[in-house]
């Protein structure tokens, strides 16, 4: 039996991105078709092949293995047996396709690669997200994505439990300490009229999160009035302390040496959001493969 993540609803990948994401992976692996299946298959043969976990984790990626098999072949029939958000073992059939036979092979490791990667994301995420259950901190991927994938990365941490950071930098304010440095010049003492500057200049709908790196600039950036403060690199205590500061009056996010052994320790300090940017850019690919029978000449 496959467990579905019940966490959060984990939404559609929106078929244009996806589209140009699978469209620049193909111009790279076959800009000028797959020279091999063309001269060793007919054109007319047939196919049924089977995506197959090597080893256990948490599936995402169904509607990208589809979209790459039908940019093959638009007739392709392709099946999903276990859900975007499902946990699956070692040895299980996760997805068929039947097609034609050139297409199948042409499409399997565009097909492979992706999903494999995402796959990969989920299930790390999913482990994250198991430690910290039960605690009111949600943990959240960064920007720390592989470059034209993001979207795909960003909907395989949806896939194991876990929520998405702002999207890109166009989304909402992040002052990080190189910001803040280059807007105070250094002078702590403008911190506040700075941020409230800011804030006085941004539409009620965008976000506003400031990054702090000690104790002494929480009460100065609270004044500007921000959404969000960023702890960064705190210390367990230290992240104690920030939250009875804060007392609500921003959501708390925790940042920095956040790994395995560290989440649990920090989701118990109170804080509301965990950013962890080992969801993205430290994974290794799940082991999935494709096993193909030829159906008919």
């Amino acid at each position: 039996m496959n467990a579905v993540v019940p966490v959060l609803s984990i939404p559609s990948l929106p078929e244009q991105p996806l589209a140009e994401i699978l469209q620049r992976a193909f111009a790279e692996d076959a800009p000028y078709g797959d020279v091999t299946s063309q001269l060793l298959l007919p054109a007319t043969a047939q196919a049924t092949a089977w995506l197959v976990a090597r080893e256990p984790g948490t599936f995402s990626g169904g509607a990208v293995f589809t979209a790459a098999m039908k940019l093959q072949d638009p007739a392709a029939q392709v099946e999903q047996f276990v859900a975007d958000g499902a946990t699956f073992e070692t040895g299980e059939k996760l997805m068929s396709v039947t097609g034609l036979a050139r297409a199948v092979l042409t499409a399997e490791r565009v097909a492979l690669n992706l999903t494999q990667r995402m796959s990969a994301i989920a299930t790390q995420t999913a482990v994250y997200a198991e430690l910290i259950a039960g605690t009111r901190a949600r943990v959240t991927d960064t920007r720390k994505t592989t470059p034209g994938l993001r979207i795909l990365e960003r909907y395989a941490v949806r896939c194991g439990g876990g929520h998405n950071h702002r999207f890109s930098l166009s989304d909402a304010v992040l002052a990080k300490d190189n910001h803040l440095a280059v807007l105070t010049g250094g002078d702590s003492a403008k911190l506040t009229a700075a941020l409230a500057g800011v804030r006085a200049q941004l539409p009620h709908t965008v976000h506003f999160e400031v990054e702090v790196d000690s104790i002494e600039q929480i009460e100065p950036v609270l004044a500007a009035g921000v959404d969000t403060i960023m702890l960064d690199n705190f210390t367990n205590e230290e992240l104690v302390a920030g939250v009875a500061l804060i007392n609500g009056r921003a959501l708390v996010e925790a940042s920095g040496n956040v790994n395995l052994t560290t989440i649990a320790g920090i989701a118990a300090t109170g804080v509301d959001i965990i950013s962890v940017g080992a969801l993205t850019h430290s994974v290794r690919a799940l082991d999935l493969g494709l096993d193909i029978e030829l159906s008919r000449l």
